[in-house]
């Protein structure tokens, strides 16, 4: 049997994040964790690109559009939606995920979740704090996995 797996190290490795900023001071707490995880698996700052959108809705065209540029091993995606008293909370988080999954399917390139969707502004605090529980962490991580664990698999059937 042959296994492969992903590292936690990924020198060499280039990362697009797509950061929402809407719900900022989650966002930027969401980004710094993520570029706290890449620092930690040995990630140089030039092979990070860091792109800013107005919301969370628009994170999925523009992961497809960092995705098909080629540059990156992976890209990470952070926003934050959190419910208030309409239904935009469930279209909007919905909508987000589902796309997100479809582009990362339809470009072969790993494209991670961060986006929070979350009941109240306190619960996305607790997931955008410092620490191991901070969710851009969680999801710059994966991306580090699924960075260096695709750079093992052959780019085409029969290669």
């Amino acid at each position: 049997m042959n296994e492969l797996r992903g590292s936690s190290h990924a020198p060499g490795c280039r990362f697009a994040i797509v950061v929402s900023r809407f719900n900022e001071e989650i966002t930027d707490g969401l980004l710094k964790g993520a570029c706290q995880a890449l620092t930690d698996a040995s990630v140089r700052d030039e092979d990070v690109t860091i792109l800013r959108v107005p919301g969370a809705f628009d994170i999925p065209v523009t992961a497809v559009r960092a995705a098909e540029t080629g540059r990156f091993d992976a890209v990470i995606c952070l926003g934050a939606v959190i419910k208030g008293e309409t239904m935009h909370f469930e279209y909007i988080a919905g909508a987000t995920c589902q796309a997100m999954a479809t582009a990362a399917v339809a470009t072969g390139v790993p494209i991670t979740l961060g986006v929070l969707t979350t009941l109240t502004q306190h619960q996305a605090t607790e997931r955008a704090a410092e620490g191991p529980g901070n969710k851009g962490r969680e999801a710059a991580r994966a991306a580090v996995e699924l960075a260096t664990l695709f750079r093992q698999l052959p780019e085409g059937i029969g290669e």
